[in-house]
């Protein structure tokens, strides 16, 4: 939970914080690589970390990714320029990539199946209580003190972390002579890098039909059609093929990647949609938006007595029933704004999330054997990751399209928020939530497809 922690506030105290760095640092246009940057290392990260721990165990590899977020925490507070403090922010993200895989994992290997579904609501709760004290202590540290001390409050909790894994946490690894794949690793860093930057800056660096947003892509599939071939022939490859060919692991990331593309939809949309509708301030529509991540651990916890009675699948379409509800009310009210109805909107969504996310990862984790499961469980993240980038690039295209046209001029861009009309922000975002309802929607079929697993058909489940 410590170790989740970091990731967790990292993730929700900077954008309070952006207009003071803007102000000391300068580079207001750069200032979104310091999400992109951070978004891209960690997510192109977490496979080859993944398949290290199922190698070299899950302590070196917790613990080197606090080490270099520690190492990018204070680099960042130090930070004199805003190209600096991209370049520091990328070497946060890489060890955010470890950090959070390996605490699911850990979560996997310490705990039967039937006990993994409390101890992930607990691990999910810290997203919850960050989605509040991030954006206070953020807020709190840029107006009183400085900017940067919203890195140096991550030194004292990375210390805590690493210490307390060293002293509590021991395990047991098989010490043998490993093969390292570096041609795969080398190859799916580029082609996703490649991709997801290609998704993240699309229509906003270069034009979607330009030289460079086509380029981009191209370099992605050539450099991830020619990992498939290395993957095939490598004797310990960093993310087997065999992770797509199994039905439950296949079924249970693509559940992940909706999630991530969902959980993006919403997170971006319903404060710029409560604040540009309704006038409030980003306190109070940060608030109906925590509702999601409240909802979320509250229903994790509690999955693990649904599943253990009507199995997986049963509890997975649940949770997705709840989501397509959710997400077609909210599309469905957007027209008339309201703080009360987004906040149960969301809480319900992130309850359906909290009986699709924490059950599928269980399912895949207890399919496999231990030197499996980080490469299982790095691949559910990683979908997820790979969900938010396209998620923004779709959900982004969609609501600049709609501010561009309602200026009259399409081709002209979309001009500051302040300058929007409330009817603008509402048809832009009642847009994005209806592709959020859409996404839920299909969703639906990685559910249905899912095999009928119950937790005493899993061979690895204790």
């Amino acid at each position: 939970m410590l170790s989740t922690g970091l990731v967790a506030i990292d993730a929700t105290i900077l954008a309070t914080a952006v207009p003071s760095i803007v102000d000391d640092l300068g580079g207001f246009a750069s200032f979104p690589w310091l999400f992109s940057i951070y978004l891209l290392s960690q997510a192109v990260s977490v496979p080859i970390y993944a398949k290290l721990s199922d190698s070299l165990g899950r302590k070196p590899i917790i613990l080197i990714g606090i080490g270099l977020f520690l190492a990018g925490s204070v680099l960042c507070g130090l930070a004199w320029s805003m190209p600096a403090l991209i370049a520091f922010r990328a070497l946060q993200g890489f060890g955010a990539g470890a950090v959070q895989p390996m605490s699911i994992t850990i979560a996997g290997d310490i705990y039967s199946v039937v006990e993994r579904a409390k101890v992930q609501g607990y691990i999910a709760s810290v997203w919850a209580i960050s989605s509040v004290i991030g954006p206070t202590l953020g807020g709190v540290f840029s107006e009183f003190l400085s900017w940067r001390f919203i890195f140096f409050v991550n030194v004292p909790l990375c210390l805590l972390a690493g210490w307390m894994l060293l002293r509590r946490f021991h395990e047991k690894v098989e010490r043998r002579r490993h093969t390292i794949d570096y041609a795969g690793a080398a190859l799916l860093a580029v082609g996703m890098s490649a991709l997801i930057l290609g998704l993240l800056e699309g229509g906003q660096a270069w034009e979607w039909a330009s030289l460079p947003g086509i380029g981009v892509f191209v370099v992605a599939g050539l450099a991830l059609l020619a990992f498939v071939l290395v993957e095939r022939r490598a004797a310990e490859p960093i993310l087997p093929l065999w992770v797509f060919s199994r039905r439950l692991l296949l079924t249970t990331t693509l559940l992940s990647l909706g999630i991530g593309a969902m959980v993006t939809g919403l997170t971006s949309y319903v404060p710029t949609y409560l604040e540009g509708s309704l006038g409030i301030t980003p306190l109070l529509s940060g608030l109906a938006l925590a509702a999601l991540t409240l909802g979320w651990p509250v229903s994790a916890s509690q999955s693990g007595r649904i599943y253990t009675r009507i199995g997986f699948r049963g509890t997975v379409l649940i949770g997705i029933g709840l989501a397509v509800a959710g997400t077609v009310a909210l599309a469905a009210t957007s027209v008339t704004p309201s703080v009360i109805t987004v906040a149960i909107c969301c809480f319900v969504i992130g309850a359906g999330f909290g009986f699709v996310a924490s059950p599928g990862i269980i399912a895949a984790q207890s399919s496999v054997p231990w030197n499996e499961r980080g490469v299982v469980t790095g691949a559910n993240l990683f979908a997820r990751s790979i969900g938010s980038a396209v998620g923004v690039a779709v959900f982004g295209a969609i609501a600049n399209g709609i501010l561009a046209a309602s200026t009259g001029d399409p081709a002209g861009g979309v001009p500051d928020l302040d300058l929007l009309s409330p009817e603008a922000i509402i048809a832009a975002a009642g847009a994005v939530f209806v592709a959020v309802a859409v996404c839920a929607v299909l969703s639906i079929a990685a559910a249905v497809l899912m095999p009928t697993a119950r937790v005493e058909d899993l061979e690895f489940g204790d």
